[in-house]
């Protein structure tokens, strides 16, 4: 009977810890991370004289020469990869595959919004000389980090301490004055131009990341594999109609990437010899849309000239470029008008 009688209060505890398990006591055992951490070189932080600089990418596979001049901008510091999304793809390829020396490079995967107000994360950003955002979904970036001390410490190491950004898909996105946040999903060009006023176009005029050269302007990408031509520019029509800014747009192909030196000169990478590895500049010049509402196709032409658009090819050593500072004069690119006429998406040369 002895016996009997401690193998039953043996159980009994033994079952009852497990119901602790599975209650509040479990959640407090094992937390949920509110970020991963993947780093690779020196963990003592290197203090650099970074070069300043924006380098958008349009979204596929990155171009490694306009990686290779991100590095460089950061004098050999220390790089700092923000992400909602993927791993430490990026760790190896920026270290030591690109053969650009730099101190460290960390890879900082945010699951919550309540990692934005980690300190650790703060310390990061602090010591950055470079911050690479990735790919992804544009509306994470901006939910999580959007008014929080993440976006506040990028804009002050881009304002005192001249760090250079840059970004690939989500992540160029995200960079320009107004972003389209995705935050209903994305749309296509037709579904744009049909209905400028389309509840999947959620644009943001909230303050985020705020670079010298970005003021007033949208970006887009995937720009020739997703045809995204003719929802850009409702992007910059809906900017207009509604905030009557004087927008402008920066667009890129895929594999192409567009590099700002702190002349506000835009050198444009990628392949010349492929097809659709350009870059475009887009700025309206002739008046506002003529027809921009909810539930009727767009028309933007005021007489087929309604967007002055200066299209740019990638070359392997960014030697073509584009001049921010006037935005009038570049070097191995053509200009070309966009207009819109009925929710059709026209252009042709100048």
């Amino acid at each position: 009977m002895g016996m009997k009688f401690i193998l039953f209060m043996w159980l009994s505890f033994f079952l009852l810890t497990c119901d602790d398990l599975d209650g509040d006591q479990a959640q407090e055992i094992l937390p949920i991370p509110q970020f991963t951490s993947y780093f690779t070189g020196n963990p003592t932080d290197k203090q650099a004289l970074p070069k300043g600089g924006i380098c958008l990418m349009g979204g596929a596979r990155e171009d490694d020469n306009a990686m290779r001049w991100f590095l460089k901008q950061a004098d050999g510091g220390d790089i700092l990869v923000l992400r909602t999304s993927g791993s430490n793809g990026y760790n190896d390829y920026l270290y030591s595959e690109l053969q650009v020396n730099v101190n460290s490079v960390e890879s900082i995967v945010v699951k919550n919004k309540d990692a934005s107000f980690d300190f650790r994360i703060h310390d990061k950003i602090n010591k950055a000389e470079a911050i690479w955002f990735a790919g992804g979904n544009q509306w994470d970036y901006i939910n999580y980090w959007q008014d929080t001390p993440i976006d506040s410490l990028i804009n002050i190491g881009i304002a005192n301490r001249n760090i250079v950004i840059g970004g690939t898909s989500a992540g160029m996105a995200i960079l320009g004055e107004f972003v389209f946040n995705a935050k209903n999903g994305t749309i296509t060009s037709s579904e744009a131009l049909g209905n400028p006023y389309h509840q999947r176009i959620a644009i943001d005029s909230t303050k985020f990341i705020r670079t010298k050269y970005l003021t007033s302007v949208i970006t887009d990408t995937h720009y020739s594999d997703r045809q995204r031509k003719g929802r850009h520019v409702t992007f910059m029509a809906r900017i207009i109609k509604d905030w009557n800014i004087n927008i402008r747009g920066i667009a890129a192909d895929e594999y192409t990437a567009i590099c700002f030196d702190s002349e506000g000169k835009a050198k444009v990478y990628g392949n010349n010899s492929i097809q659709d590895h350009n870059a475009y500049f887009i700025k309206a010049i002739n008046g506002s849309p003529e027809t921009c509402e909810s539930n009727k196709p767009l028309t933007w032409s005021r007489d087929s000239t309604a967007l002055q658009v200066y299209e740019l090819k990638g070359t392997l050593n960014g030697t073509n470029y584009f001049n921010i500072n006037n935005w009038k004069s570049g070097s191995g690119g053509t200009w070309n008008y966009w207009f819109i006429i009925n929710g059709q998406f026209h252009e042709k040369p100048i």
